[in-house]
């Protein structure tokens, strides 16, 4: 029994320690614990040793303060975001896609913690922050960029890289074009800024916007926002779908299922097509600043095809934009390809 236990603190300590030296809990003590301490107590010493080591504690330290989770109050609302990493590393603000939220970026905050300082939000509507009335928030990108830009700034982020990915990509680049000054450089994991990376499944969105009060338009888009649509979504064009956590999807379908949440995905939809107007801007401001450019693009991705990460190249020639078998969420099924391109940033 007392092998047993060793074995369970020796691998558990990192989450634990709650034993000090003095015999005192710095933490209550797990019921399944404290029986093996209090019947072995004269082997204190080991629990000792392993739970009040250097070693445990900074581990520990690691595994609690690796990503924290905060709430913001900006204009009435409140948004959650995710963040990790000193203040004094270079700072990288990661903008997730449609229907998602920060916990998308899960598998690679935490071990990029040690190389950037990371900021994670959700935009209002979407995953842990306040889904406003729609007569009280404009849901469309421009105002969600209002949002984070102001998130951005109460949080001092004076200079930061940006990662853009699906509807992160439209905001993150109005960030860009706003401020120029503050951008170090940009992320793009199927990010996308051109006409040419609209995939044929954006020929249903298309005409919503040919007809955006058209109920039979609208319906035509329900099934994507469905468990179905979204597990879909994850797994195209993944070689290995095994890869794709099952929790995403569902977390993703999750919160969509909420009160009002549907009606805010397809106000934005509708709204996509300022994006594409936008597009000229953008790729303008690319042209005229030359941003460090780095992208890592899933050449199977049935909503933004490679042609789009490729053109960044047009605006940007020392951009390095690299394709890889894979669909729309590499930042699922390929999170250490991901990591290892965002640290070329630097």
């Amino acid at each position: 029994m007392l092998r047993a236990s060793k074995e369970v603190v020796s691998l558990l300590c990192p989450a634990l320690c709650i034993w000090t030296s003095s015999g005192s809990a710095v933490r209550s003590t797990p019921p399944f614990l404290s029986s093996s301490i209090s019947k072995h107590n004269t082997d204190r010493n080991y629990f000792v040793h392993h739970l009040s080591s250097p070693i445990c504690r900074v581990a520990a330290d690691t595994v609690m303060s690796a990503v924290q989770y905060h709430t913001m109050e900006i204009d009435s609302v409140n948004v959650f975001y995710r963040e990790a990493g000193s203040p004094s590393l270079p700072s990288l603000l990661l903008l997730h896609g449609h229907a998602s939220g920060s916990h998308t970026f899960r598998n690679i905050i935490a071990e990029l913690s040690s190389t950037f300082h990371i900021v994670a939000p959700d935009y209002p509507g979407f995953g842990r922050s306040d889904r406003p009335d729609p007569k009280d928030y404009a849901y469309t990108f421009a105002n969600l960029a209002n949002t984070i830009d102001k998130l951005t700034e109460r949080l001092a982020l004076t200079k930061y890289f940006v990662y853009l990915f699906d509807f992160g990509a439209p905001i993150g680049l109005t960030l860009a074009t706003r401020h120029p000054e503050r951008i170090a450089g940009l992320f793009t994991q199927n990010g996308n800024a051109y006409v040419e990376g609209l995939a044929p499944l954006f020929d249903g969105i298309k005409a919503l916007w040919a007809s955006p009060e058209n109920s039979s338009k609208v319906d035509a888009l329900r099934p994507i926002f469905s468990p179905q649509g979204f597990d879909w979504a994850y797994k195209e064009g993944v070689e290995s779908p095994s890869t794709i956590s099952p929790d995403a999807p569902a977390l993703d379908a999750y919160y969509t299922s909420r009160e009002g949440a549907l009606d805010i995905q397809i106000a934005l939809l509708r709204d996509y097509e300022n994006n594409v107007k936008a597009y000229p801007e953008w790729q303008a401001y690319l042209r005229k600043y030359q941003p460090k450019t780095v992208g890592l693009w899933g050449d199977s991705d049935p909503f933004f095809a490679a042609p789009g990460g490729e053109a960044f190249k047009r605006d940007v020639p020392s951009a390095e934009i690299s394709f890889i078998k894979g669909g729309h969420f590499l930042n699922e099924s390929h999170p250490h390809e991901v990591i290892k391109a965002l640290k070329t940033l630097l």
